[in-house]
């Protein structure tokens, strides 16, 4: 069943096989969230310190929220883990995340996506993009005839 449970299990996984040398710096939780037609997954900060702090600690929890829709079956498994890889590579890069920020824009010059090919996901991001190309638009329009 994908839970919360099973996301955390397919993060740690995703940690250990592809981004097993970036260490986890603060605390990183995983869940599903609202149901989306644009945004696949997010990454931010909950932070534990006043709002006027605005230096990162190792006590700040990175929360990683994966679209609600992807609870169902019929998105496959390579969508949630190459969202999850994406959002690892946004922490990576220290947007959300106690690591030093590396880049003022967390998407400049195709970063994630050099960060996922750099990281064996060709294939992956392929077939991702693919998917979404042929697929999503269709899998929304289900759901909303099933008045999801």
């Amino acid at each position: 069943m994908r839970n919360n449970q099973w996301l955390n299990q397919k993060l740690e996984f995703i940690w250990k096989n592809f981004f097993s040398d970036i260490k986890k710096v603060n605390p990183v939780e995983i869940s599903f969230g609202r149901n989306s037609k644009r945004r696949f997954g997010s990454i931010k900060l909950n932070r534990k310190l006043t709002f006027l702090n605005k230096k990162v600690t190792p006590k700040d929890k990175s929360i990683i929220t994966i679209n609600g829709y992807f609870k169902s079956y019929k998105i496959p498994e390579f969508i949630l883990d190459l969202t999850i890889a994406h959002e690892l590579a946004h922490y990576a890069h220290g947007f959300n995340s106690a690591h030093a920020r590396n880049l003022r824009y967390p998407h400049q010059g195709g970063v994630v996506d050099k960060e996922l090919l750099d990281r064996g996901l060709k294939n992956m991001l392929k077939l991702h993009k693919q998917w979404v190309k042929e697929n999503w638009q269709n899998f929304l329009n289900e759901e909303e005839s099933n008045g999801r």
